[in-house]
């Protein structure tokens, strides 16, 4: 007996012959035959068998295939790729429906997987080609088969750069593309988004270019002198060159259908006593044809796709106005007996639009160039940066020197940096002293001295001097590549400004087609004659002068420019809202050490209270408890300890009590060496006397640090940290705009009022712990106020996670710096006076690209529909209304482009 059932589950030749002969290895079975387009399987039996055997069978098998009985509906799952927004589900679960023998398909964006329904059994081959229609985005996959992050999907390689590639209007937030090609929603070109990837030069023969060589040298063939190879073109070099080409084409050939459309206005026109106009007619639709579908024809695609997809965008508006005058011309070229009069010449022949078409097309195609080279331009902070990444350094193994890529520096290696080299990673110097230019990544152009112990960063300048070096950070930990990324992925980052666009822009289109549509039934029925001619002029002018990308572009060209000039100036811009919340803060809390002052703590003296203890043992406890901490109060006693030739004994316990101090044991007696609040936790009391004499180092601006051993105060450390020479101007340019500026600091009250007294600050609050800064923060914001907080310790972390903008000084933790949203690579004051600054011209930077997109669009519209006419006579021809089309987004992007030249200083 036969009998035939539907599998599931499989993809190829190979699986249908596998699971053919797994099915004929169930006892009984006489003979099986699958089809793999079928999605079927025919199986001989002796006698029936059940089909829970065939089922274990291929499960024991442990493929992805299924076996069901033919005629019923079958359920299967699959992953998904591509999807970012509930806009990608919807669109793929519309696809998947729409294939033949889906019942019903469902997808969810947050498990990445669609469940079909279908009879018979749909091959998945069915739904890969279903969506590939629509793009490279989004693809279908066996359950479990999907590619996991960070692997490579078995799609088109990129074609042209080393980089991703994302929408410059980030029309679908932060998602990247991994091949060149046009945004699936507007329709623009993806940019490259810059990498840092330094690579050894390698050298080539110029007469044998098959040979390639890592050094240079003689060409084994011809012995000539080999070449460095020149670098490969970025993808968006050849994008423009690519446009360069089309756009010539598209001027030989749009040129002489412009001059021959012109003639008949002048009197007598020469050219028909040579050809008639039906003749000329034609000549023109010859010339037109590279224009329209070579040149220009990527218009028409991206159209065709915004339609499809409804995305509509610019070039569904470009589409249909060229596209119907193109149209209209050949149609009436060919038939024109279809036409009444009005739409006819006084010869008889029907008015053609060939002119319109092309010159409109190839206006917008020069918009396009112009617009790629002014975007190349925005992000050339980053290519300055970029460059400032070596490809080569000078490692030092057994006492050689020898020269090797960057790429191949490991951490620990020792480095040999000479005179006017770029440092090539982040470390430490061994052996040597010299001074460093830093202006690439701090903006300050004072070269810095540096001596051994001293770090220095990848991508700085030496000066002329030698040095060793230890490497400490390679490859994409370096400061450089932290840089890099951070304003990578701030320039793909939407503020929140963006929505307004983006809501606008979602109803743009439609309206203007509406009013197209209404522009071309009114000048038909009110018009002059010839009234039809004028409203299809009209009508085509509405279309082609509104540009959506205008608006799309206001915000992110300024965000990109803005963070590449921040990034310039040593402020580094996490994300857009950063930016655009930095420009709207009341009050900004400071915290006092590494922030106000320069980090740089050192011991001033060390007292002993008692006769027991004399101030070098005293000395002695502190140190040996502290060198097991990190802190930089502790680290600057370990170091006075050494210089005082002090020997350090073994501590054990130790605990570190935050806010407070720390603890330990030593020759089995506690010490504890803290603030006030931790001498009451350990019981042990500090008498007036005692209080008295540290006030008054308190009252200097001082740090104290009382020691106890088991539960007595035995005396105190004070301790040093001078205020940064930026700071006090830094505060008051903040106070003048109007900014209240707040110290929280963990440092006792008297120490911390003579430092808020010297900077005449707004308040300041002393003795606070990580949750009182949090609690703080969380009360000002309660008050309605929008907090900036900056601060570059642990203990700062929670409260620059809770500020609406969180700043971090580089000189700090990883941890203050990963909590905040943005971070002064210097790490002082004067960086937070660049932020706002810099958010200041952002912001209002991107309010005139939006004022002038708008009051573009709300003018040339009306103005192209023909307002004017019944009161001035006055009409924007389609090719002029092209024109202003295409530079008004290159105007958004010039206008952008201002912020490289800002001063924020």
């Amino acid at each position: 007996m036969k009998h035939t059932y539907t599998i599931s589950g499989m993809t190829c030749n190979g699986c249908s012959t596998h699971v053919e002969n797994t099915l004929k290895e169930v006892d009984g079975v006489s003979n099986a035959q699958v089809d793999l387009e079928k999605a079927e399987a025919e199986i001989e039996m002796e006698s029936h068998i059940k089909l829970s055997q065939f089922q274990k069978a291929l499960k024991e098998d442990g493929g992805n295939y299924e076996i069901h009985e033919q005629g019923k509906t079958l359920t299967n799952i699959y992953d998904v790729t591509g999807m970012t927004c509930n806009g990608c589900r919807s669109h793929v679960e519309k696809v998947l429906n729409d294939v033949e023998g889906v019942s019903k398909a469902t997808v969810d964006l947050e498990k990445k997987e669609a469940v079909i329904e279908m009879e018979p059994h749909v091959n998945i081959k069915k739904f890969q080609e279903a969506l590939k229609k629509e793009g490279e985005t989004y693809k279908i996959y066996p359950q479990g088969k999907a590619p996991k992050a960070g692997e490579n999907e078995p799609s088109k390689a990129i074609e042209n750069g080393t980089g991703t590639f994302y929408c410059p209007m980030h029309c679908e937030g932060d998602k990247t593309y991994n091949q060149p090609g046009d945004c699936p929603v507007c329709g623009m070109d993806l940019v490259e988004e810059m990498s840092l990837k330094a690579t050894a030069t390698q050298y080539t023969c110029p007469m044998h270019p098959e040979i390639i060589r890592d050094e240079p040298g003689d060409c084994p063939i011809c012995g000539m002198d080999l070449v460095p190879m020149e670098a490969d073109v970025s993808a968006e070099k050849k994008s423009y060159l690519r446009l360069v080409k089309k756009f010539k084409i598209a001027v030989i050939f749009t040129l002489p259908i412009f001059l021959i459309a012109m003639s008949e206005m002048i009197p007598g026109n020469p050219l028909y006593d040579w050809l008639d106009m039906q003749v000329w007619n034609w000549i023109q639709l010859g010339l037109s044809i590279p224009v329209v579908f070579y040149a220009t024809w990527m218009f028409f695609e991206r159209a065709y796709r915004s339609i499809v997809t409804w995305n509509l965008n610019m070039f569904t508006l470009i589409g249909i106005g060229a596209g119907v005058a193109w149209v209209f011309s050949v149609v009436g070229l060919l038939l024109p007996d279809l036409f009444p009069d009005q739409f006819k010449t006084e010869m008889g022949t029907v008015h053609v639009y060939f002119e319109a078409a092309t010159v409109i097309l190839t206006l917008v195609l020069l918009g396009q160039l112009l617009e790629a080279r002014a975007h190349s331009r925005t992000n050339s902070a980053i290519k300055e940066l970029l460059k400032l990444a070596p490809n080569k350094a000078y490692r030092i193994v057994d006492g050689v020197e020898e020269e090797i890529p960057t790429d191949k520096i490991v951490v620990g290696d020792l480095l040999r940096v000479k005179p006017g080299d770029k440092i090539p990673v982040d470390g430490i110097i061994e052996k040597g002293q010299s001074s460093l230019d830093e202006s690439m990544i701090t903006g300050e152009p004072i070269p810095v001295d540096k001596a051994e112990g001293d770090k220095v960063s990848s991508g700085t300048i030496n000066g002329n001097q030698s040095f060793t070096m230890k490497a400490e950070k390679v490859g994409n930990e370096t400061l450089l590549a932290q840089i890099i990324k951070m304003v990578n992925d701030a320039s793909r980052s939407q503020a929140p400004i963006q929505k307004l666009a983006d809501t606008i822009s979602g109803y743009f289109v439609p309206i203007v087609v509406f009013i197209s549509i209404i522009t071309f039934v009114v000048w038909a029925i009110y018009g002059p004659e010839p009234a039809y001619a004028y409203a299809m002029i009209n009508a085509i002018a509405v279309l082609i002068i509104a540009c959506p990308c205008a608006l799309g572009l206001a915000t992110p060209m300024s965000v990109m420019v803005g963070v590449g000039k921040g990034a310039q100036n040593g402020v580094l811009i996490k994300n857009a809202e950063a930016l655009e919340q930095m420009d709207k803060v009341d009050v900004l809390i400071i915290d006092k050490t590494g922030t106000i002052t320069e980090g740089k703590p050192s011991v001033e003296k060390v007292v002993a209270l008692t006769s027991i203890y004399s101030e070098e043992q005293a000395l002695q406890y502190i140190s040996s408890v502290n060198s097991m901490s990190e802190h930089p109060l502790a680290e600057a006693t370990v170091k006075y300890a050494k210089e005082k030739n002090v020997t350090l004994k073994e501590a054990s316990n130790f605990n570190s009590v935050t806010g407070k101090g720390v603890t330990g044991e030593i020759d089995g007696k506690k010490v504890a060496i803290g603030n006030d609040k931790l001498m009451k936790d350990s019981r042990a009391d500090i008498t007036s006397e005692f209080k008295s004499q540290v006030d008054k180092e308190q009252e200097q601006g001082k740090t104290v640090s009382y020691v106890s051993i088991d539960n007595t105060i035995i005396g105190y450390i004070t301790i040093t940290d001078p205020i940064k020479k930026t700071s006090a101007k830094a505060i008051q340019e903040l106070m003048d705009d109007g900014i209240e500026v707040l110290m929280l600091t963990g440092d006792n009250e008297k120490t911390a009022k003579a430092v808020a007294d010297q900077l005449h600050l707004s308040g300041f609050k002393a003795g606070m712990l990580p949750e009182d800064k949090l609690n703080e923060v969380k009360r000002l914001q309660s008050e309605g106020k929008l907090v900036a907080m900056a601060g570059d310790g642990i203990n700062d972390a929670p409260a620059l996670a809770q500020s609406n903008v969180g700043i971090a000084m580089g000189t700090g933790t990883d941890v203050a710096i990963e909590s905040a949203k943005i971070t002064l690579v210097k790490g002082d004051l004067q960086g937070v006076v660049k932020a706002k600054r810099l958010s200041e011209k952002v912001m209002r930077n991107i309010k005139q690209n939006l004022f002038f997109a708008l009051i573009y669009n709300t003018l040339g519209v009306p103005l192209a529909a023909g307002v004017l006419f019944p009161f001035f006579g006055l009409l924007l021809s389609p090719m002029i209304a092209a024109l202003a089309m295409s530079f008004s987004s290159v105007s958004v992007i010039a206008n952008a482009l201002r912020l490289r030249t800002a001063k924020i200083n």
